[in-house]
């Protein structure tokens, strides 16, 4: 249950302000919210599947203490790069197919590389379980976009940008040094 929970929270924090929930939010504003939200969820069952099984297979040809190092320093990465931001740029309209197809290809290809992504390995990695960090990466995805599409909807609001960013960042930066302690101290 622990890796399902940190998975999703992780995942969810990584969302806030990422180019896929811009992503999302740009689709909401034209494609029924349903259509959006079910591309969403495909093309991230898949692509975290992916990183879950490429994070697994690291915990056999790496040792474990020096994948959990990297992993902390990881979401250390991560809050830095939150804080950096992230920009939309034509994603959202590259593909002509219908409306499931473009948003899930789209989300597809934006979450490749992506700070997400790279978190689920890193959690898979850490964590060396599947269905728990997959199923909890997916639904933190989900559930930040989902917000993402709420926002969409109501496209004349603006949501605390700034303060979200930052809040994420410090709970990444603070998840890294707890790992970095916790792998580092002396046993």
């Amino acid at each position: 249950m622990t890796a399902f929970l940190t998975a999703l929270v992780v995942v969810f924090l990584a969302e806030m302000g990422d180019k896929t929930q811009l992503l999302a939010l740009a689709f909401a504003a034209r494609i029924r919210w349903q259509t959006v939200l079910l591309g969403i969820f495909a093309a991230t069952a898949v692509n975290h599947l992916l990183a879950v099984y490429v994070g697994n297979f690291l915990t056999y040809l790496v040792p474990l203490r020096a994948v959990k190092i990297a992993a902390a320093a990881s979401f250390i990465l991560f809050g830095l790069w939150t804080l950096r931001g992230d920009k939309l740029e034509n994603e959202d309209k590259r593909f002509q197919y219908s409306p499931f197809w473009t948003v899930c290809i789209a989300f597809f290809l934006a979450e490749m590389g992506d700070k997400t992504q790279l978190a689920t390995v890193a959690l898979a990695a850490d964590y060396a379980v599947v269905i728990p960090v997959w199923a909890g990466t997916t639904a933190g995805m989900l559930t930040a976009d989902a917000l993402a599409i709420i926002a969409g909807i109501m496209l004349h609001k603006r949501m605390p940008e700034k303060q979200i960013k930052w809040a994420a960042a410090s709970l990444f930066i603070c998840f890294g040094i707890w790992g970095l302690y916790q792998s580092l101290a002396l046993q």
